[in-house]
């Protein structure tokens, strides 16, 4: 079909669901309206290709991938779809000749906000390269009903309120009514002929959508199976008829309590139960789901690990080994020790953190009143590991649950998510383990997409990159190294700033109305996107831009680098430091950007509700990225990668993903400073590091100063006088001990980027060695080393 037949198909195509599917005409039409009805037309051309992948996958009896997460961050989708099928042109035109603007029309799907930040954008990037790899994979997590909190700004402070992505129909999914699980809690187990029966007091049923998910060129369509959870008695009406009204209605409540908010509250034993069951309905109903696949093609059980390979991203899935193990024992009648082998050799563990309470444990009396035959199973597992090893590291102790030491005693292979954040974790979190289990760790570092991550977000710079080598990298991301050659020529150069620029003026429109910030598109755009926690360390980006501001004001002759101090993230509601980080920096850009005297050298923006969208405006359009986190506490990062590749240069320390992206670069390309991971721990031996530090530092000094006396702050003096006492008394991530390595490396960035020539060479060098950051090349090595699976086409 020929691309003017095409989008004439597509027009009527759009049209008939406008009609038919919206019961909309054109002259009526809304921009919600026609996004739905764009996005169906899309949604039809992928269903065969979804077919017939599925339709291979059981021809060939072909061992798939299971990606059990908490978080798939996948953001909009239409563009994705459309730019993987190869139709985004026709799209574009089938909409300009239906007299709509594309770039309103797909403006206007929300992002689907099932994720917090880095964990669940992996996801979404490893389902995009399993689907580009030709790999039979699902993706399985749950179908919240409010994702991540929508953050709002009020004098300063966040503001959460619930999200609503699903208040709108979600066009890209199929509700599968069919597939649906029961899933316990509570109640007691007893035993009937030799074998545990567990009782569940409380019983939900877990339904499942599916979305599907296309890979480049649509080769190759996998599945992401949400679950939602649903009553399995959805009204009382005897209740009801008594005048219990809110009794009737009371199973239908405890459901839609499990899948309603992503991540809430477990400061509290009620927030912690309900993250528990969480937890645990996911998980179940996915195994449940995979062992009735395997199932209908195959037998014997003892085997499933020649067909299926489950991949745990992070603890939150790790109640998937005892509930596999129950399943298998319990319901199939398997020897309990061979379940916990076969569950073995099914499972792989990604650790995503190197905080020690980052890794997940439950209270031993809630784990056992929620769960109680996992309980006991744990406690199998548990004895097993202590015989077979003779070590004394346990999963229950000192009266919890610990699933960190559960994921990786179950797991077969327990990987790190960068080579620094491997061999740390063999030191630290998991030392112990990795002495009686040592080769079980090994390493994948992550990577991105790059159809989203440069293809989709940066046009400019695609077009660019596809008129100067061609069209053949989006699914070989290192081709991009051919661009390497152009680094010093000048017409190259000139092209790429302007595509840089392009992007810069696009982000400033953007911003128009979020911001009352006058934006000067020349200055240097100096952008740090993460979650707020401290030790990201935005607070020292903080302080650095009050120094600068310090700085400009003492010496307002001197000719400074313009820049637009670019922060974005969301904290967590119960995280009272990362809420005030937030509140402070948006006093001092109160302050910064209403300052005469330094306005045209320096400006603060931190736009709300930081998501998946608003990072694929940021990103293209940044000079500058901040990957400044305390040196081993990042486990690897993925902003780092996209700003890379999107042609930002890096100031950053020697941790996570940084090291490896230094190594591509180019030292000469990447502007380093820092204590390394070792000595950031003999730092902390050192009596009163902090508070030597600051008195080292008059910058500092001076900054700290200014925040306790209330600069920032007049209408309250002492605001943030925790955060100037924390700095002295505690420091844990030492900020002020690598203060002044990052002030000083922050003039050598302001020296190179008025340097027009090298600062864009350094910029295209960054574009044209990131290519090992694919998610293609990750997920290949996770087909190799841990789930032993190949391309299916």
């Amino acid at each position: 079909m020929n691309t003017k037949i095409f989008q004439i198909k597509l027009k009527q195509d759009i049209l008939r669901h406008l009609k038919y599917s919206l019961g909309k005409d054109a002259g009526h039409a809304t921009p919600y309206d026609w996004r739905v009805a764009l996005s169906l037309a899309i949604r039809d051309m992928v269903v065969d290709p979804w077919f017939e992948s599925t339709r291979k996958t059981y021809e060939a009896n072909a061992k798939r991938v299971y990606y059990l997460s908490m978080e798939f961050l996948i953001g909009r989708l239409v563009e994705d779809v459309t730019i993987n099928l190869g139709f985004e042109d026709v799209a574009r035109q089938a909409m300009h000749d239906l007299g709509q603007d594309y770039d309103t029309i797909v403006s206007n799907e929300p992002d689907a906000a099932l994720g917090n930040g880095g964990l669940g954008r992996l996801a979404a990037c490893f389902l995009d390269s399993l689907a580009t790899l030709g790999i039979p994979a699902h993706g399985y997590g749950i179908r919240y009903e409010h994702g991540l909190f929508e953050q709002h700004f009020e004098n300063g402070r966040q503001v959460e309120t619930a999200e609503g992505w699903l208040a709108q129909r979600n066009v890209w999914e199929f509700e599968r009514p069919e597939v649906s699980y029961p899933i316990g809690f509570g109640g007691h187990v007893s035993e009937s002929d030799g074998k545990a029966v567990w009782h569940p007091s409380e019983t939900v049923r877990a339904q499942a959508y599916d979305a599907p998910v296309l890979g480049w060129q649509a080769r190759w369509c996998n599945t992401l199976r949400l679950w939602a959870a649903k009553p399995t008695r959805a009204f009382d009406l005897e209740s009801f008829n008594r005048g219990d009204f809110l009794g009737a209605t009371a199973p239908e409540a405890l459901a839609r309590t499990i899948s309603r908010v992503l991540y809430p509250d477990d400061t509290t034993d009620i927030g912690k139960e309900l993250r528990l069951k969480q937890e645990y309905f996911f998980t179940s109903a996915s195994i449940q789901d995979l062992i009735r696949r395997y199932l209908s093609s195959n037998e014997d059980l003892s085997k499933l690990s020649e067909k299926a390979a489950i991949q745990l991203n992070d603890t939150h899935p790790a109640i998937a080994g005892p509930e596999l193990i129950r399943l298998l024992s319990d319901v199939h009648g398997m020897d309990m020790m061979d379940a916990i082998d076969v569950t073995r050799q099914c499972l792989g563990y990604t650790n995503h953190t190197l905080l020690p309470e980052a890794l997940e444990r439950w209270p031993e009396h809630l784990f056992a009143r929620v769960l109680p035959r996992h309980y006991r199973i744990i406690e199998i597992i548990q004895d097993q590991h202590l015989k077979a090893t003779g070590s004394d590291i346990r999963i229950i102790d000192h009266g919890n649950v610990n699933m960190g030491e559960l994921a990786f005693i179950m797991a077969h292979q327990v990987n790190g998510v960068s080579a620094l954040h491997t061999e740390l974790v063999k030191e630290t979190v998991f030392g112990d383990l990795h002495k009686v289990y040592p080769d079980r760790i090994i390493n994948e570092t992550n990577g991105i997409t790059p159809r989203r991550w440069l293809y989709n977000c940066n046009q400019p710079l695609r077009e660019l990159i596809n008129s100067t080598i061609g069209v053949d990298w989006p699914d070989d991301l290192e081709r991009l190294e051919r661009i390497s050659q152009y680094a010093e020529d000048a017409s190259f150069q000139e092209q790429f700033m302007a595509a840089k620029r392009k992007n810069k003026d696009d982000l400033i429109t953007w911003l128009q109305g979020k911001t009352k910030v006058e934006i000067n598109p020349d200055a240097m755009f100096d952008v740090q996107i993460k979650r707020i926690h401290e030790y990201k360390r935005q607070l020292m980006n903080l302080f650095e831009t009050v120094a600068y501001w310090n700085e400009i004001k003492d010496n307002p002759n001197k000719k400074w680098t313009p820049r637009v101090k670019i922060f974005g993230g969301k904290a967590a509601p119960g995280y009272a430091m990362a809420k005030q980080i937030i509140h402070l920096i948006n006093d001092v850009a109160t302050v910064i950007n209403n300052d005469p005297a330094t306005k045209d050298y320096l400006q603060i923006v931190f736009p709300p509700n930081y998501n998946v969208s608003m990072a694929e405006v940021l990103i293209p359009a940044a000079d500058l990225s901040e990957q400044i986190s305390t040196a081993g506490k990042e486990a690897s990062g993925t902003g780092n990668m996209k700003f890379a590749l999107n042609g930002a240069l890096t100031i950053g320390t020697l941790d996570g993903a940084n090291v490896e992206i230094r190594e591509h670069v180019g030292p000469e390309n990447f502007f380093l400073f820092g204590l390394t991971a070792s000595e950031v721990v003999e730092r902390r031996k050192q009596p009163e590091y902090a508070r030597r530090a600051i008195e080292a530092s008059p910058r500092l000094y001076r900054v700290l100063n200014q925040i306790a006396s209330g600069v920032f702050s007049p209408d309250e003096q002492h605001r943030y006088g925790s955060i100037v006492q924390m700095m002295y008394e505690s420091d844990y991530f030492l900020v002020t001990c690598d203060f002044d390595a990052y002030f000083d490396c922050q003039r050598k960035v302001d020296k190179a980027y008025k340097d027009t020539k090298m600062w864009t060479k350094m910029a295209i060098l960054n574009t044209a060695n990131v290519g090992w950051f694919s998610s293609d090349r990750t997920i290949m090595g996770y087909a190799k080393d841990i789930w032993n699976t190949r391309s299916l086409y």
